[in-house]
């Protein structure tokens, strides 16, 4: 079993978990109030904001050109593929970018980003860096696959294109090829750098199931 391997596997329970939570199960039968999904993009959006400033920190640590266009390649990802979805579904509540950012993040989210950008930032390179971020997209991946899998009723309902974005080859092949680079990041760790950075990864799963349960409960302020 690889490190990274090794990181998933002890934090599945928190990703079953993230399943079970209102937001989640909504979503699977279509019965979630939209104004909970529309409080969720509004949340996701400023997330992928900070979130795209963990790459900043990325790159600023970086030891040659490889790691950079990595992390080059994952903020293009966020910016084409994930941005594509969000400004969908903005589009469909009549919300815009403008009227979104000087909105403030909730505590949960404003948690995690900031759990995210101190990895980046302290951390001593890729390990940390990739620890941080890759319990978003690898949780993302195997969430709702899952739920397809579990409820294929959800491709009736008012939310596939967001579940559909997440499930397929695509995807997959991106998150393959981050788990790849982490793979090479993580190789020959010191004891003390592997025991931190199951600690990042473990700690940032438990914010995705913490952000899940915010997304039950609508923003009141859009």
């Amino acid at each position: 079993m690889t490190f990274l391997e090794e990181c998933i596997q002890d934090s599945m329970p928190i990703w079953e978990a993230c399943l079970e939570t209102e937001f989640l199960k909504g979503i699977a039968d279509g019965s979630l109030p939209e104004d909970c999904f529309k409080g969720y993009i509004v949340d996701d959006s400023l997330y992928l904001r900070e979130y795209s400033k963990v790459f900043a920190w990325g790159m600023i640590n970086s030891h040659d050109m490889e790691e950079i266009r990595n992390y080059y390649s994952l903020l293009s990802f966020v910016n084409e593929s994930e941005d594509a979805t969000r400004r969908y579904y903005l589009k469909r509540y009549h919300i815009t970018d403008r009227e979104i950012q000087p909105l403030p993040l909730r505590p949960e989210n404003r948690a995690y980003v900031d759990t995210m950008l101190t990895a980046a930032r302290e951390g001593q390179g890729a390990a940390e860096c990739m620890m941080a971020c890759l319990p978003c997209m690898l949780s993302y991946g195997w969430i709702f696959g899952e739920l397809i899998r579990r409820s294929p009723g959800v491709e009736n309902t008012p939310y596939w294109p967001f579940v559909s974005d997440y499930a397929g080859n695509r995807y997959d092949a991106i998150c393959r090829a981050w788990a790849a680079f982490t793979e090479e990041a993580c190789r020959d760790l010191s004891p003390e750098r592997r025991r931190k950075c199951r600690e990042i990864f473990r700690s940032c799963s438990e914010h995705e199931y913490h952000f899940w349960e915010m997304s039950a409960r609508p923003r009141d302020d859009i």
